[in-house]
């Protein structure tokens, strides 16, 4: 389909929510008019204003017009003064590319690179572009990789696509919105109900008469109606927009393969979704891993930290490249299956462009410090920002461990504080343990419909591999408080716990088995304990 048939697709699209609202507008008017000439006054007055309330989200679903602002990432706005490089290459593929050069570079805070344009006249008139370009992206690509990425962004620009995508975001946002307007009315209606009953049986309650329980299945009806209206025509539009979309995606695959070479293009499209994975690990495991302690890594090492988690883990990544994601594309993904677009370029003709650009593509930033650190200002919150900083990661880290151990409150500690009726320590853990009692009590534990069922060994062994871990994690947190932990900081793997003593993990792990076995021993456990929580 080309841009022309694409265009007028988008159009009709669009035009199709148009119609639709004033279509439901019609009915309305129609309802109330029959309304007026059939019913009494009073119960068409009452239709009416049911009829206004839920024109309401149509009529401003149908106004508005302008692309909302929080649909593009934030990052740091770079001019050419700011990073010569990037610019010169960027303006060097526009010219491979056949197309103009983008009037902002943006560099963000994730695992992507996108294009945008602001159109006018509804996408027949280019507008401003943008690029946007991730930087923990250039930490893990090569100089021709980047390349392969900018061009297949350029073939976005070269399709029409981007001044395409003001007319698709338009109607998208327009459909959402409209629906998240009704849904909202619809759950403010049941809350109301739903007060309103627990009230009256509040009252029921009080005067000793049966409660009636809540139901507010009938509260909102009619804006779930009209929610599910524009949900059946949202999910038309996105099949339909979206199938384009991926038909964009092979026709912008084609475009990278053709200015930076197949190889760099396969290659690139291999290493994103591993970036992407590793990225996620990376934030969630290391970069707000003192966020509990109020700690941010050292300045710069927010995100520039990401390349030497790459390094450390280089021989795990391998494996993943060769695993692309297959799973089916759902009728609202605007991509394509990886794999399949990794096909149909290792299927094009060998161009024996293998030895170009093999340099990093952080080589294209002028300062990577600098960049790193300007782009912890313009990406993280204001909260995030405010966080004192480490001076190092394994300040970091030893931080983090403190303060989740010290802050703990496990399923044991109140099934334990429950049985005992008294503040949860591992002494008194271990005093229930030698009194037999530690089935009894591990009864208060969240389980399973099968566990609560089971008696005696069945029970037993159902419980046992839960209760294993919380023992270890109560014990470790006795540790802490003890001062007699120290972790060790990497990259390559999890952090380790060193024991008092050399004594390893091993020795933990096993008195844990010999507190827990049929016929218990806290002996071994008592031991590594100090004298004053073991009794030792």
């Amino acid at each position: 389909m080309g841009p022309t048939l694409r265009a007028a697709r988008a159009l009709l699209l669009l035009a199709g929510f148009y119609l639709l609202g004033v279509a439901l507008l019609a009915a309305l008017a129609g309802l109330d008019a029959a309304a007026f000439t059939w019913l009494p006054a009073s119960v068409s007055g009452k239709l009416a204003i049911v009829s206004v309330l839920l024109a309401i989200p149509v009529v401003r679903g149908m106004l508005m017009i302008r692309r909302p602002k929080d649909d593009e990432p934030v990052g740091l706005r770079v001019g050419e003064a700011d990073e010569p490089r990037l610019w010169a290459l960027v303006r060097e593929l526009a010219l491979a590319s056949g197309t103009r050069v983008p009037d902002e570079i943006v560099l963000t805070a994730d695992v992507n690179a996108a294009v945008s344009e602001y159109p006018r006249l509804l996408g027949l008139l280019p507008g401003p572009r943008r690029l946007f370009l991730g930087v923990p992206l250039l930490t893990g690509l090569s100089e021709a990789q980047l390349r392969a990425v900018l061009a297949h962004e350029y073939g976005h620009f070269t399709g029409g696509d981007t001044r395409l995508s003001a007319l698709v975001v338009r109607g998208r946002t327009q459909i959402g919105r409209t629906i998240e307007q009704f849904r909202t009315k619809a759950e403010a209606k049941q809350d109301k109900e739903r007060a309103r009953q627990e009230k009256a049986d509040a009252k029921r309650l009080a005067k000793g008469r049966k409660t009636r329980g809540t139901d507010v299945s009938g509260a909102g009806v009619t804006y779930r109606a009209m929610a599910g209206i524009y949900s059946w025509y949202g999910g038309l539009y996105l099949r339909a927009s979206l199938s384009t979309a991926r038909d964009q995606e092979f026709a912008a695959d084609l475009a990278s393969a053709r200015i930076a070479g197949r190889d760099a293009a396969a290659s690139a499209l291999r290493e994103i979704p591993v970036l992407d994975s590793a990225h996620d690990f990376y934030l969630e495991s290391y970069a707000t891993l003192g966020a509990p302690a109020g700690l941010l890594p050292p300045r710069g090492e927010f995100f520039g930290g990401f390349g030497r988690l790459l390094t450390a883990r280089e021989l795990q990544l391998a494996d993943a490249r060769t695993e692309l994601p297959t799973e089916p594309v759902s009728p609202y993904d605007s991509h394509p299956p990886i794999a399949e677009r990794v096909r149909r370029i290792e299927a094009l003709p060998a161009d024996g462009r293998t030895d170009e650009a093999k340099g990093a593509a952080l080589g294209v930033l002028a300062d990577v410090s600098r960049t790193l650190a300007a782009l912890e200002d313009a990406a993280l919150s204001d909260e995030a920002r405010a966080l004192r900083r480490a001076a190092g990661w394994q300040e970091l880290l030893d931080a983090s461990m403190s303060e989740r151990l010290t802050a703990l409150d496990t399923p044991l500690h109140r099934a334990l504080a429950m049985h005992t009726k008294a503040r949860p320590t591992v002494a008194a853990l271990l005093t229930v343990i030698d009194d037999g009692q530690v089935w009894l009590m591990a009864r208060r534990l969240p389980l399973s419909d099968e566990a609560v069922a089971a008696k005696g060994r069945a029970f037993r062994e159902f419980v046992r591999p839960p209760l294993r871990g919380l023992l270890t994690t109560m014990v470790l947190a006795e540790l802490n408080a003890q001062s007699l932990l120290t972790w060790e900081f990497s990259w390559s793997e999890a952090a380790v716990v060193r024991f008092p003593g050399d004594s390893g993990g091993e020795a933990l792990d096993a008195a844990v088995e010999a507190a827990l076995a049929d016929h218990p021993d806290t002996g071994p456990l008592r031991a590594l304990l100090p004298p004053t929580v073991g009794g030792g």
